[in-house]
Order: structure tokens, then C-alpha cells, then sequence
């Protein structure tokens, strides 16, 4: 008794792009929206972080615009001890400051110092349109940084959702692909007749 050797099935690559009799229209149409979905994926995926990262970086650049930098000069001892530390502050305590604009209105307001500064310091503040301290507004590197780590993140999850979206169009119609072979099945199979030795 002769031995056949174990035959090895070789993938054939690309084949819905291929003429062949077993290729349908829906194979094609399969074909043509992977290939969308990965392009969208790479193309879309790569614009919507670079859109993102500029969008973010624009509005640092309008927040700094809105802003303008004062000095003030403390009015009050600042408190020795910073509050009960709750893990988000810097060790700072607020304090009352004051400053005058270029026309001589004086303004004044709450500024985070450090512990135990006397009255009298000079610090720099950062105040809004409307004469109020608010935080520093980011910029340099730190801006630039943080408009990248946006850019970073919203990139992939434009990506993830093409493709999900990709993914979705191609499993229904694999489903209905499915269901096209066997309503065929159900015409052809019979016409096949039983196997001998049934």
C-alpha cells in the first residue's frame, strides 16, 4: 500500500481581485471596502490628529490673547500652612492682591502665593478681561505638548471608529453573502442526487 503525501493547500493572495469563475459581485464589493476602511483608517485617522493638535494649540493661542500678565503687590501676610493637602494642589495658599492698570484703576483679587509670604511681595498674576486672576495660560513647550498628546490621542480613536464602522458594513454583508449561498444551496444541493453508498 502506497502512501499519499499530506497535500498542502496554498493560500491565494488577493484573490477577490482576481478574474476566477468562483468570484461574485458581493467578493468585489467586500474587496473594495476593506480597502476604503484601512485607507480611511490610516488617512483619516492621521488628518483627524493633525486637526485636533492644531485646533488645540489655537485655542492656547486664544486663551493667551484673552490674557495679560500684571504685577501685584500682596496686601496681607500670606497663612504659614497650606490647607489639608487633598492631592490636586501645588502647596500654595490664596492671599489678597492688588494691582493698578496703565490708566491708574486699581483692582484686587485672590491669587495663589507661597505659604508665608509677607505683605508687601511683588509676584506676577495672570487677570482676564474682566480684571480677574485666573491660571497661568499654558504656552511653549508645555502648549505644544499637550496640542501633540491631543493630537496623539484623538488619532487612534478616529482610526478605532472607522474602522468599527468599516467592520460593521463588512460583517452584514458577509451575512448576507452567507444567506445568497444558501438559498443556492437549497436549489443546487437536490439536483446533486445522493452520494453512493447511502
Amino acid at each position: 500500500m502506497t502512501r499519499t503525501p499530506p497535500t498542502t493547500v496554498t493560500p491565494v493572495r488577493l484573490w477577490r481581485w482576481r478574474r476566477n469563475p468562483l468570484r461574485r459581485h458581493s467578493d468585489v464589493v467586500e474587496a473594495w471596502i476593506v480597502l476604503a476602511t484601512w485607507v480611511l483608517v490610516l488617512v483619516g485617522g492621521a488628518l483627524a490628529g493633525i486637526l485636533a493638535a492644531q485646533s488645540s494649540d489655537a485655542a492656547f493661542t486664544a486663551r493667551r490673547a484673552q490674557l495679560h500678565s500684571v504685577s501685584a503687590v500682596l496686601t496681607d501676610d500670606a497663612a504659614r500652612t497650606p490647607p489639608s493637602s487633598t492631592g490636586y494642589d501645588d502647596g500654595r495658599v490664596w492671599a489678597a492682591v492688588r494691582w493698578a492698570d496703565p490708566d491708574g484703576s486699581v483692582h484686587t483679587d485672590r491669587a495663589k502665593v507661597f505659604p508665608g509670604a509677607p505683605a508687601g511681595s511683588r509676584l506676577t498674576v495672570w487677570a482676564n478681561r474682566s480684571d480677574h486672576v485666573v491660571p497661568a495660560p499654558v504656552t511653549g513647550s508645555a502648549a505644544d505638548a499637550q496640542a501633540a498628546l491631543t493630537g496623539a490621542i484623538v488619532a487612534p480613536s478616529a482610526a478605532a471608529a472607522v474602522w468599527a464602522a468599516g467592520w460593521v458594513v463588512r460583517n452584514r454583508l458577509i451575512r448576507r453573502r452567507m444567506a445568497e449561498w444558501d438559498e443556492e444551496w437549497k436549489r443546487i444541493g437536490p439536483r446533486w442526487g445522493t452520494p453512493s453508498g447511502a
